[in-house]
């Protein structure tokens, strides 16, 4: 047969420069995939280094964090503009702007975003890897799609999304959370070339994440549940106050791309590092209130509570709570995934204190998703990441109950979803933008 179908056929199975395309974008996947675990791991060997230095003295910080996150700050505003904040607003900035592609999706950003947050978390800083990670897929996914020059078919917004896709899977353990992330954050309508793309790159880095370090739920392993006659009562309180608290973060965050008022907004202005050691020094007493607690990503608070295996001080998600605005208003590189939840988990450990009639791990599960959909407000995202991160499926309904309310509440807060508005602002920012970014 040699019909226009079948010559089609034939280009698309023998062509050598389609399969080279092919081969390179599964290699970029699996390079997303790797590049996940390895920051994973430096974050955890980060987090050790910090515990270390406070079982020699607790008030190490009080020197560490200003000398460090001014250090951070001075090397960002430095070498590495762009890389400031998360990454998740960058990545959809990206997405509709072409100066805003160049500028934060190459590989020199991505290697910059990856070793400062690093960096920022030995010196005690409340953030995550997470955030970061889906810029730093965005821009390997990016930098390839520029070196073999994919056809009008696969966009470049494809690839973005589907790099950042891959991240979220390979960062958080969750295939599944990276395509829902994909489709409900960074892109409101997906063709259908494109959803094929993000799927299949999606499976190729959470297959090598999972390679290198095991299937595993990022939280282990949880068990809780509620009755259902008890857990619409937990659903509307959890849903409610942390999805109230959640909007309240969101909104504050918004405030200060906008810029901080009185003398504090004038220095991160005019003195972007002096700025940064004074949000360390308060990060640093911070922790001492919280007796350390409140340093890093708070993966391990998290799971303490979830699991039962730790009582932290009553006023951990309140100090936490401040510890990631602290952080982010530094302008170093760094998310609000992982220490959205741990505000969300210590939230939960108060909320129990009201309901013993409830399981504490069932209520920090509900209040870890009402508080983190309240900050993205994104529901879906928020109820599969905490799902698929405790393989809990007995507690699928109560967790999508809570994000909706919880999203729901922090509309009338934060009316407008918070990384979108940064992207915005970042947009505006211009090239020249520097000190604190979204």
């Amino acid at each position: 047969m040699n019909t226009p179908a079948a010559k089609r056929f034939r280009h698309r199975v023998m062509s050598p420069r389609l399969w080279l395309r092919g081969l390179v974008f599964w290699g970029g996947s699996i390079c997303v995939g790797a590049t996940a675990v390895a920051f994973a791991i430096g974050a955890e060997r980060a987090n050790d280094y910090l515990h270390l230095l406070l079982e020699v003295s607790p008030y190490a910080p009080l020197l560490l964090a200003p000398l460090g996150l001014a250090t951070v700050a001075w090397v960002t505003n430095r070498y590495f503009v762009g890389s400031q904040g998360s990454g998740i607003p960058q990545t959809i900035a990206a997405l509709d702007s072409e100066e805003a592609r160049n500028r934060v999706l190459s590989l020199r950003i991505a290697f910059g975003k990856v070793m400062l947050t690093l960096v920022g978390l030995v010196c005690g800083a409340s953030i995550g890897r997470e955030g970061p990670t889906v810029q730093v897929g965005a821009a390997i996914m990016h930098s390839l799609g520029r070196l073999v020059r994919f056809s009008r078919m696969h966009t470049e917004k494809g690839l973005i999304l589907a790099g950042g896709a891959a991240g979220v899977a390979a960062a958080f353990n969750t295939p599944l959370a990276g395509v829902v992330f994909a489709i409900e954050e960074m892109s409101r309508s997906i063709e259908n070339r494109t959803s094929g793309i993000i799927l299949t790159w999606v499976i190729l880095a959470g297959i090598t994440a999972m390679a290198i370090q095991g299937d595993y739920p990022y939280f282990g392993y949880t068990s809780a549940t509620l009755p259902l006659n008890q857990a619409w009562i937990a659903v509307l309180l959890c849903g409610g106050a942390c999805g109230l608290l959640g909007g309240l973060f969101a909104r504050l965050l918004i405030a200060m791309s906008r810029g901080l008022p009185g003398r504090a907004g004038a220095l991160a202005r005019t003195r972007p590092v002096a700025f940064a050691a004074t949000c360390g020094f308060a990060l640093a007493l911070i922790g001492l209130a919280s007796d350390s607690s409140t340093y890093g990503t708070g993966y391990a608070e998290a799971r303490s509570l979830l699991e039962g295996s730790q009582q932290l001080p009553m006023e951990y998600g309140i100090l936490k709570f401040l510890a990631t605005l602290v952080s982010y208003a530094s302008g170093i590189p760094g998310g609000v995934f992982a220490p959205s939840l741990a505000v969300g988990a210590g939230f939960g450990q108060n909320l129990a204190q009201i309901m013993p009639y409830a399981p504490v791990g069932a209520v920090v599960l509900l209040s870890m998703v009402g508080y983190f959909a309240g900050v993205v407000q994104a529901p879906i995202t928020a109820f599969v990441i905490v799902m698929e991160m405790t393989d809990n499926h007995n507690m699928v309904l109560p967790l999508m109950a809570t994000a909706l309310v919880a999203t729901a509440v922090s509309r009338l807060v934060c009316p407008r979803p918070l990384y979108r508005t940064l992207a915005e602002r970042f947009i505006l920012a211009g090239p020249r933008s520097k000190g604190t970014a979204p």
